[in-house]
């Protein structure tokens, strides 16, 4: 094993990426700046991002340090199952395109609790303004913080806390020069991300190829699927162990319809991308990032299955351990250690990139609801355009200090990265996801409908949570919806898969917010509504085409890894 420092090489690799990001986003911020500085132009780079800008844009924001490190981590302990997350999303995104986005741009939305508002009222919009703060900070900024600074540590060798305020300040100076810049450096971003990614997968498969005997890459990938049966199937049985992350077919008519939905259509930092551009535009950057959702699990779950092959014969013994016990997230750092120098200066610059990438988009949707809905609705309502930029770009700066201070405590390694943000951003998407679908398309939800939503899932996720402690589930065990779970304290219980239970609050909401609305529409409560015809969503022969390629691809994937 290699030691984890990083060579001259790696660090003059490292050096021009960082010049090519940092001077391109100042070329964009000087060649844009005289076009516009109001808060519009800032925080969504209106009109002015490409459907590639908005494409990359959106990969870079969404593949960060939890996919990297997290999925990849995933990939060593349950197999290609967890790619469901990213193939899925695929789909999602068409969805999104079609039926979401043109809601979005025929009512002038930029920000989701303006949204809220438009279509219910104020309190509610206010509330949620809050809450996705929250949200944003304590369990997003802070766990990309986290597990991209454990990263950089475990390759370069530098102090953890000393990576984590590098990011910081390097994620900072990119957000400081608006959505326009953050666009177009996240093209420069997705590039190194994707070739470094597949450097790395390249080596992972060639290392399982070398370790038995063979050569290449296809033979190393023949190996995996030999040495690791187990870990390529998509859809898990109630015996594996790890059912209770990814229940079976939930995964595919389920709750993982709640987690994608809900991240990808409902999402400031996600939507924030193409809200500034016009629908074509828009679903062309969506479109093109579907199909490089399909390309993910390639960069980062096989070379955690390579990582779990090999250490099943004996190989990084050590190298995964962590206080004593094996932690899968080491497997994506164990591996770039061992590219050569210059190559891991390259995939180290390409982790680095979708770190930055991606806490860069958080912070500036940050900024955007905190300037956009809470400062200028509730604490200036006078406020100057200038003003306005100048808020937003003091709220990245505090919002990624407190990122930095949160992150350590959050025991996010314990949990596993990626599982960490999706059960506890599950503890808000069903509440979230149903006030928006029902805002959308059913003009008679009303906003004590939707307040029922939010308060009410998070209270009954919270609930179901719990319960396993109250109640013994055995009963729910045959049809799929309980595990047998060995606690930490050595007790066993039957417990909820979190996307079941996103399911089961998804559906109390969605029933509830149903007959609250009738109930007020009896009454005389007139709901406010949004401007929707059938002709939004009507799409061009082109994207059509590429949708169709996509599902396909899709269905073709999940018939030979069912």
């Amino acid at each position: 094993m290699k030691n984890n420092l990083l060579d001259t090489k790696d660090y003059v690799v490292f050096l021009i990426y960082f010049v090519i990001v940092a001077a391109y986003g100042l070329y964009i911020y000087n060649k844009k700046k005289s076009a516009s500085s109001g808060s519009k132009d800032y925080f969504l780079a209106e009109g002015s991002l490409t459907w590639w800008a908005i494409g990359a844009s959106l990969i870079a924001s969404n593949i960060s340090a939890e996919q990297f490190i997290g999925m990849s981590g995933s990939g060593f302990k349950m197999g290609l199952a967890i790619a469901t997350y990213e193939w899925m999303a695929a789909l999602t995104l068409i969805v999104v395109a079609v039926f979401f986005i043109p809601v979005y741009l025929k009512n002038k939305i930029f920000t989701m609790p303006q949204f809220l508002h438009q279509r219910y009222n104020s309190t509610v919009a206010m509330i949620m303004a809050v809450f996705w703060l929250l949200l944003y900070i304590v369990v997003n900024l802070t766990s990309i913080l986290y597990l991209g600074a454990l990263a950089v540590s475990s390759i370069s060798g530098f102090d953890l806390t000393l990576c984590m305020y590098a990011i910081a300040a390097f994620a900072i100076i990119i957000t400081l020069g608006g959505m326009k810049v953050i666009g177009y450096t996240d093209v420069i971003q997705v590039f190194f991300l994707i070739l470094g990614g597949l450097a790395t997968t390249y080596l992972a498969l060639n290392l399982v190829s070398d370790h038995y005997g063979t050569k290449g890459i296809l033979d190393g990938y023949s190996l995996m699927t030999e040495k690791a049966s187990e870990h390529f199937h998509m859809i898990l049985k109630p015996d594996n162990e790890s059912y209770i992350d990814l229940p079976g077919l939930t995964v595919l008519v389920g709750g993982m319809w709640i987690v994608n939905l809900n991240y990808w259509g409902c999402n400031q930092y996600i939507t924030q991308r193409a809200l500034g551009a016009d629908l074509k535009t828009a679903r062309g950057g969506i479109l093109f990032a579907a199909f490089l959702k399909l390309l993910m699990p390639i960069i980062v779950v096989l070379p955690g299955i390579a990582a779990y092959v090999l250490y099943k014969d004996g190989a990084f013994q050590t190298e995964m351990l962590q206080d004593g016990s094996v932690n899968p997230d080491r497997a994506y750092p164990v591996l770039l250690n061992l590219l050569p120098a210059g190559l891991k200066g390259l995939s180290f610059a390409a982790l680095t990139a979708a770190v930055v990438a991606s806490l860069a988009g958080k912070a500036n949707s940050i900024a955007t609801i905190f300037t956009l809905d809470i400062y200028q609705k509730a604490i200036k309502k006078d406020a100057t355009e200038k003003n306005l930029v100048l808020v937003g770009k003091a709220s990245v700066v505090i919002a990624m200090i407190l990122g930095v201070i949160i992150a350590p405590h959050l025991g996010i390694d314990k949990k596993g990265g990626f599982q960490f943000i999706q059960e506890y951003t599950g503890f808000f998407s069903p509440g979230i996801f149903a006030m928006f679908i029902l805002g959308f398309f059913w003009k008679k939800t009303t906003s004590n409908a939707a307040l029922f939503a939010t308060l009410g899932g998070f209270s009954l996720s919270v609930l179901l949570k719990k319960l396993p402690l109250m109640m013994n589930l055995e009963f729910l065990q045959p049809m799929g919806f309980s595990k047998l779970v060995t606690q930490e304290n050595g007790t066993s219980i039957y417990e909820i898969p979190f996307l079941d239970r996103m399911g089961f609050v998804f559906l109390f909401c969605a029933i509830g917010m149903i007959i609250i609305s009738i109930i007020e529409n009896k009454r005389g409560v007139v709901p406010k509504g949004l401007e929707v015809d059938t002709s939004m969503f009507k799409t061009t022969r082109s994207f059509a085409v590429g949708a169709l390629i996509i599902i396909g691809l899709l269905v073709a994937l999940y018939t030979v890894y069912w």
